[in-house]
């Protein structure tokens, strides 16, 4: 362990004095360490929620022995979970098997479509895990998943009517600990035990990766406040996963707000890039990199891993590398691009598919009007254009000759799935597209772009930052003739000075870079 930087030494005090705290730790800036730290300097019993079993692993290791680390599934699988244990050990069926087992077994029609059993049953499901993943007492209309040409509020209604009936029953059969028809997952135990408002026994809490909470573990931990010591620790600029659920609730928890902004991971010259994205980003903290790392940022030729924005965008990768004679892995398999290229032959074939994205076009050519004219569906074109380019089996094909990373010459990933994740040397893919020009222009007649969404800017945020040594900006090059190209570079520590523990309870960081940034 190095000497504690200044920031981590006032977290420490923070802690031992007894505040509830919420901790912003930037990339690579030690937060397991640092919470290791506070462990360290009590003999209170505590508990660490890690966000998966390998983090729970290995803060084991770091952490005093009066200090559970366990992840919040393992707590609640502990507290309930062990009753349901025959049921989760049940074999996987398609979802259609189980929505018949549920009574679903004609069609329906909304408006000009008709629902078929198959998809009526996929979304029920999807409306269950929602609701398990909501911190909501009972099942509810806004849980039902919006299907693509149903997202008018009429045609949501209509939708949610015919759903929640068989949803309901789902959650009512999965309540059964010896036998019922759809199959068990770890989620539905940990929303039964949220349910049970329960009490977690510690003198102290640790949440971490709080950015990425689902909404029901957050009103659990939120609910310990009055008899344990709460830290929740994260960082805003990575919460990427608000599509799946989870929310950044780090900003708005009563607590006294400190941060982590000496990055160990990477050099000056890559916090500098990270800045630029987390000015965008509106984030509360900004990062200074290790002088003695030695980094730079350029162009590379054989990086260690290519960061895409999207699945299409991975699967173009694979499939130009591949067709350069490269050994390739792609981070967490190729399942789900198998599963589009299978939805995408489906089509063209004259099927229809039950990939939850397509279920609604009856053919290929259904698909590439949507994609091409309907602004609702721009985000689907260039997974047309792939498919139009290489065809269904080139891809799966591309599928079937990926490595394994232990013996891949590079390693290409989505920035959600690297999340997390580091490499010596990073590419930035060529899917992260600048935003679209206004109808306004400069002093130089040039158009005024769009500003950068706070959403991207966090995702180009998370993919920046997982290099150690050398950054190839790639696909996110656009960033340097941008309007707000020389926003946020200024390290934060420069910007703000050192951190104390005496800024008042539940002040948002936020607020705290504005006022810098109006003092000019």
């Amino acid at each position: 362990m190095h000497t504690p930087t200044d920031e981590q030494a006032h977290t420490v005090d923070a802690f031992r004095a007894g505040h509830h705290l919420v901790l912003q730790a930037g990339a690579g800036t030690g937060k397991t360490s640092t919470l290791g730290l506070l462990a360290a300097s009590t003999r209170r019993r505590g508990r660490y929620l890690a966000f998966n079993k390998d983090i729970a692993r290995d803060a084991a290791t770091r952490f005093s022995h009066t200090v559970l680390c366990k992840t919040a599934h393992a707590t609640a699988y502990a507290a309930l979970g062990h009753r349901y244990a025959n049921r989760l050990n049940s074999p996987r069926q398609p979802a259609w098997k189980t929505g018949q087992a549920l009574g679903i077994t004609r069609p329906v029609r909304i408006g000009d479509h008709e629902i078929s059993p198959r998809t009526l049953s996929h979304a029920v499901l999807r409306t269950v895990t929602r609701y398990c993943h909501s911190a909501d007492r009972t099942l509810a209309r806004h849980h039902v998943p919006r299907l693509r040409g149903l997202d008018t509020p009429v045609g949501h209604a209509q939708l949610a009517h015919e759903v929640l009936p068989f949803a309901l029953k789902a959650w009512a059969d999965l309540h059964n600990p010896e036998q019922g028809v759809a199959r068990f997952e770890h989620d539905h135990y940990l929303k039964m035990w949220a349910l049970t408002e329960p009490i977690i026994e510690a003198d102290f809490l640790f949440l971490d990766e709080a950015q990425d909470t689902n909404p029901v573990l957050e009103k659990v931990f939120a609910a310990q406040r009055d008899h344990a010591q709460l830290v929740m620790v994260g960082d805003s600029a990575q919460a990427i996963y608000g599509w799946r659920g989870a929310r950044d609730v780090m900003t708005g928890f009563q607590a006294t707000p400190l941060t982590l902004t000496r990055s160990f991971r990477f050099g000056p010259l890559i916090a500098e890039e990270a800045n630029r994205w987390l000015a965008l980003a509106d984030a509360p903290i900004r990062l200074t990199g290790t002088d003695t790392i030695a980094a730079e940022v350029g162009s590379l030729d054989r990086p260690d891993a290519v960061l895409c924005r999207t699945n299409i965008g991975a699967m173009a990768e694979v499939l130009r590398l591949l067709a350069a004679g490269h050994r390739v892995a792609l981070a967490r398999g190729g399942q789900q691009l198998a599963a589009l290229a299978l939805a995408a032959r489906d089509l063209k074939d004259g099927r229809r598919t039950s990939h939850p994205e397509l279920v609604l076009f009856s053919s290929w050519g259904e698909l590439q009007d949507y994609a091409a004219y309907d602004p609702a569906g721009r985000d689907l074109q260039p997974f047309v254009d792939l498919i139009d380019t290489h065809g269904p089996d080139a891809i799966l094909a591309a599928v079937g000759e990926l490595t394994d990373e232990d013996h891949a010459c590079v390693v290409v990933s989505t920035a959600h799935s690297a999340k997390g994740r580091e490499w010596p040397t990073v590419q930035i893919g060529d899917d992260f597209p600048p935003p679209k020009d206004t109808d306004q222009h400069d002093e130089q007649g040039r158009p005024i772009p769009e500003p950068v969404s706070d959403t991207d800017a966090r995702l180009a945020y998370v993919a920046v930052t997982r290099a150690r040594h050398h950054l190839d900006l790639g696909g996110l090059s656009w960033i340097t003739a941008h309007p707000a190209a020389g926003e946020g570079v200024t390290p934060w520590s420069k910007a703000v000075g050192d951190v104390g523990v005496d800024r008042p309870a539940g002040v948002d960081m936020r607020q705290s870079a504005l006022a810098v940034a109006s003092d000019g």
